[in-house]
């Protein structure tokens, strides 16, 4: 694994409302009655069902299910009703990045709850508790029957307090006892940066998180003292997040008073323009921006400005679409109603948010990648034409479409059927992988990276899987081996060496970032990498039309003037 994605939603602003019967207040006196006239039927109905229903009911779970349909009467995906504690276990985990822990990433394997990967820096990483380590007990109970979360909330105390654990490993007889003092543990928005050939910085950002804008700035800022003369800011697989600090990281590359991002809702307090504030702090720097079907949110707010702004050019494949503000408005109980309440728009007025239904045609089936994900390929057709600051062709209708599309490794047809049936028991696969890479490690004490796992450490492989309950068909194991392979080496990679030495050890079979490679080796100034972009991009679809000329034959439809 090499790294949470949550695939919690992020939310990008937070406000608090007293809703102390204020929502009963509507326009005129006939609709503010029979708004009542509601609410008290409701009452009804639910008193007669505790007092007279055949079997006794739980009241509480009956407002609950009430509420639940009312949002979902709602058909958005991203407007909730959260308890109390879940919105506390939400804002430690996604909001806030920090908790007191001993910072490890657990997950269950084999029963036991498992550590993938433990955090640098951290209590387990100091202690010596190592990926593929299994709680035996923890504080003094017996963790094999305990699920994931049970687990996560006896690690979890007030940080300098201690926790008293034993570890089982591969290879060793007894359980390890270990005493680890939980402390706060800031998750890293940037897990690292490095430089690559020709004086190229790579940051990647997995998250849009409180401290996003200073890890990034931080981290360009070495770069640059060793030498950095161009950047690729990758936001591949990112989620989102916070949107003020969407703003922040966009304001980092651009000149004040630029547009980054735009709110329009119903109510007025929801319509907000949001513009750079500083100068831009890397003018020299070239900027290249690597996007995929899994940058979203608050993740598209600084791929759509920096695009739209002409500051840096995009590279992969469309991002997912969700652009849409969540407010939270905290009720009785310490309870928290996650209401979308606007929609996002790019500075020259592109909406980021794709309806769920729309599909745009592409010339290019849906395939899998390398790493199982679908790639989607160019997705242009039908699609509004809108025009950058520096009148550059871009693409609306939801989304972020790339400056140049690229493609990741993909499985052939042949391939795809054969990884399919590998994965027929997926969960049990995926605990092989895990397990093989823990023993291979074991095996080799000096590996490096640009290993490569060979046709007989891959039939080794084969032969071990029935030591983990898995069984899959020789001819199909066969034809996946390319991908097996890959999912050895990252897996491997990742448990020697973090995320830092994953991303080296694929490095070879990521096709995007060869492309910006190469796009800032040919082009040395931003306008030079716009120009050589434009050459790449694909065609304009026959027949596409103007955002503008949409709108105006829109207008005309309804009435318009």
């Amino acid at each position: 694994m090499s790294f949470r994605r949550s695939l919690v939603v992020p939310l990008v602003v937070v406000a608090v409302a007293a809703l102390s019967g204020g929502w009963l207040l509507q326009r005129g006196v006939d609709r503010a009655q029979n708004v009542y006239v509601k609410v008290h039927l409701l009452q009804e109905v639910a008193d007669r069902v505790e007092s007279s229903y055949v079997d006794k009911v739980d009241t509480n779970q009956l407002y609950t299910s009430a509420i639940d349909g009312l949002i979902a009467d709602l058909h958005d995906p991203y407007s909730n009703f959260m308890q109390a504690s879940d919105y506390e276990n939400m804002r430690i985990e996604n909001i806030e990045g920090d908790y007191g822990g001993i910072g490890a990433e657990v997950v269950e394997r084999n029963g036991y709850v498992t550590v993938v990967s433990p955090i640098p820096g951290t209590p387990a990483q100091r202690a010596g508790i190592r990926a593929g380590d299994q709680f035996f007990q923890i504080d003094g109970q017996a963790a094999d029957t305990m699920t994931t979360d049970q687990a996560v909330a006896i690690l979890r105390g007030k940080p300098g307090t201690d926790v008293p654990v034993e570890m089982l490993r591969p290879g060793v007889d007894q359980p390890i006892p270990f005493t680890l003092t939980r402390e706060v543990i800031r998750l890293k928005a940037v897990p690292f940066a490095v430089m690559l050939s020709d004086s190229v910085g790579y940051v990647p950002l997995q998250s849009v998180m409180e401290s996003s804008s200073s890890e990034i700035r931080s981290a360009v800022d070495s770069l640059r003292e060793e030498g950095a003369r161009s950047l690729i800011l990758d936001l591949r697989g990112n989620p989102g997040g916070l949107l003020d600090q969407g703003i922040a990281v966009s304001d980092l590359f651009l000149d004040k008073g630029r547009g980054v991002v735009e709110t329009r809702g119903r109510a007025a307090n929801q319509n907000a323009a949001y513009k750079a504030s500083t100068p831009d702090l890397y003018p020299d720097m070239p900027l290249v921006v690597l996007v995929d079907g899994g940058s979203a949110s608050a993740s598209e707010i600084i791929a759509g400005a920096l695009q739209d702004n002409d500051r840096a050019v995009l590279i992969g494949e469309s991002t997912f679409g969700k652009g849409l503000v969540q407010t939270l408005f905290q009720l009785s109980g310490g309870n928290v109603l996650r209401l979308t309440t606007a929609r996002w728009y790019t500075p020259v007025g592109r909406s980021i948010n794709k309806d769920a239904k729309t599909r745009y045609s592409d010339a290019s089936s849906e395939a899998l990648s390398l790493s199982g994900q679908p790639v989607s390929g160019i997705d242009l057709d039908g699609r509004p034409l809108f025009k950058s600051v520096d009148g550059r062709t871009l693409y609306g209708g939801g989304g972020i479409a790339p400056d140049v599309f690229v493609a990741p490794e993909v499985l052939t047809a042949d391939e795809e059927r054969s990884v399919r049936g590998v994965y027929k028991q997926a969960g049990a696969f995926n605990v092989a992988l895990f397990n093989y890479a823990v023993r291979y490690l074991g095996d080799h004490p000096g590996l490096k990276v640009g290993f490569a796992i060979t046709n007989a450490d891959l039939t080794a492989f084969y032969r071990a899987l029935p030591e983990w309950n898995v069984t899959v068909d020789r001819d199909d194991f066969r034809g996946a081996r390319r991908f097996v392979r890959y999912q050895l080496e990252k897996e491997i990679a990742n448990q020697a060496w973090g995320q830092r030495g994953e991303f080296l050890q694929e490095l070879p079979e990521d096709h995007e970032l060869s492309q910006a490679l190469a796009l800032l080796r040919s082009a040395r100034t931003q306008k030079e990498v716009l120009a050589e972009a434009e050459r790449l991009a694909p065609p304009v679809p026959a027949g596409a039309t103007s955002a503008a000329a949409d709108a105006q034959s829109s207008a005309d439809s309804t009435g318009g003037s």
